[in-house]
């Protein structure tokens, strides 16, 4: 599949940014409509942090996606939804520093050293945060693509601790979690089968025989 650049920079990557301030967009209607539940603050938290989750998971989704259709211009998203997940992480984190502890840094420590999804979840925040500083150009070149694509595999990191933060969250009804839960096993999965593919040596040739490339071409 191809895509002019054109219409992939002018077309598509607007849609797609739009697409994902929809979230946001519907929490703020939501808001001044008043149908943020009889909780507002927790509400507000439970949709920004489900939605980190999913951009998350979307973000690990684009490699395979671009594998399995042949669209390479797929990657050219990729940046854009991981800045999503740390926008809307961020947006989970503000709510919980602003709302739920009105900037005590205090009790913010002692709440991360107590409750274990708390600390899950922070450990999930404090993984993308190097991911967003370093997502330019610039770093790429300043830490060389072996040393950038390394720190960038934090991404796993994340989307684990946050489907575990969120299943530890939820306690009793955890369908939604196992959802997730699945989704990044089979993300992370994918990942492992293509790195063992290429780390498995090649077999070697046994001498006399016709090379595989040779008999497709004369079959």
């Amino acid at each position: 599949m191809v895509t002019s650049q054109k219409t992939v920079r002018w077309v598509l990557k607007p849609l797609v940014f739009l697409a994902c301030l929809g979230p946001l967009g519907h929490l703020i209607w939501r808001a001044f409509s008043d149908d943020l539940t009889a909780n507002p603050v927790s509400e507000i938290t439970l949709q920004t942090g489900t939605w980190t989750l999913r951009f998350l998971a979307i973000t690990l989704g684009i490699t395979p996606f671009r594998r399995l259709t042949r669209w390479n211009d797929a990657i050219k998203f990729r940046r854009m939804l991981g800045l999503f997940a740390f926008f809307y992480g961020t947006l989970h984190f503000t709510t919980y520093f602003w709302l739920d502890h009105f900037f005590s840094l205090g009790s913010i420590a002692a709440d991360v050293w107590k409750r274990p999804f708390i600390t899950v979840g922070f450990t999930a925040f404090v993984s993308i945060v190097p991911l967003a500083l370093t997502s330019t150009n610039g770093w790429i070149r300043r830490l060389g693509g072996r040393n950038w694509q390394r720190l960038h595999r934090l991404i796993y990191v994340a989307a684990v601790c946050g489907v575990v933060h969120y299943w530890w969250l939820v306690k009793a009804d955890v369908q939604r979690p196992q959802n997730y839960a699945v989704i990044v096993g089979l993300l992370l999965s994918y990942r492992l089968i293509v790195a063992y593919r290429r780390r498995a040596p090649r077999p070697a040739a046994v001498k006399g025989s016709v090379p595989a490339d040779l008999l497709r071409r004369t079959s």
